[in-house]
C-alpha cells in the first residue's frame, strides 16, 4: 500500500535528495540475478545523468514529487527572513548547509540559500560559501522553474529578487548607521 501511494508516471518531475529535479523519461522492467526488478528511470537534464531507482526505493531515498505550492509558498517567506549566521567554525557550517542541500527538504534548501545571499555589492563571501550558495540557489530554482513551467534562469532571477528585497529590508539600519 506505501508503494502505490508513491508512484510516479512517465513525463513526472521529481525530486530526488541528492540531485535535484529531474524527470521520469522511462518506467523500465529488468532482470538482475534471477530477480525482476521495476525501476524509475530519471533523467536530469542540466548535469546530463540518467539515475535508475528501484520503485520499491523509491519512498526509502527519499524520492518525491514537486512540493505543493503551499510548501513553496513557505520556502519563499523563508528567503525573506532575516539571515540567521551561527559562530561555528566554517567547516562544521558547511557540513551542516550541504546536509540541508542534500535532505531535499524545501524549507532547509531555503534556509541555505537565505543565510548565504549577499548582493553583488558585497563581495564579502569565500569561494566555499559561493559553491554552496549557488548549489542551494540552483536546486531551489530548478524545482521553482519547473512547478511555474518556467526555465530555470527566470526562476533564479526571481528568488534574487526577492533576496535582494530582503537585504534592502533586513540591513536598513546598519545603512542609516554607516551614512552617519
Amino acid at each position: 500500500m506505501a508503494a502505490k501511494a508513491l508512484s510516479f508516471d512517465v513525463g513526472d518531475f521529481v525530486v530526488y535528495p541528492k540531485h535535484g529535479v529531474g524527470r521520469v523519461i522511462e518506467l523500465q522492467s529488468t532482470e538482475i540475478s534471477g530477480m525482476r526488478l521495476e525501476l524509475y528511470v530519471l533523467r536530469f537534464e542540466k548535469e546530463r545523468m540518467t539515475l535508475r531507482v528501484p520503485t520499491n526505493k523509491a519512498e526509502s531515498v527519499g524520492m518525491r514529487k514537486l512540493s505543493s505550492d503551499k510548501t513553496m509558498q513557505e520556502a519563499l517567506t523563508t528567503l525573506k527572513g532575516k539571515p540567521k549566521v551561527k559562530r561555528t567554525m566554517w567547516s562544521r557550517r558547511a557540513q551542516e548547509y550541504e546536509a540541508k542541500i542534500n535532505s531535499g527538504d524545501l524549507a532547509s534548501i531555503a534556509e541555505v540559500v537565505r543565510d548565504l545571499f549577499r548582493p553583488e555589492d558585497a563581495p564579502e563571501q569565500s569561494y566555499s560559501e559561493r559553491q554552496i550558495f549557488e548549489a542551494a540557489s540552483t536546486r531551489l530554482a530548478r524545482e521553482l522553474g519547473a512547478m511555474e513551467q518556467i526555465d530555470e534562469k527566470a526562476a533564479l532571477e526571481k528568488l534574487l529578487d526577492i533576496l535582494n528585497k530582503a537585504w534592502l529590508v533586513h540591513n536598513k539600519a546598519k545603512m542609516a548607521e554607516a551614512a552617519e
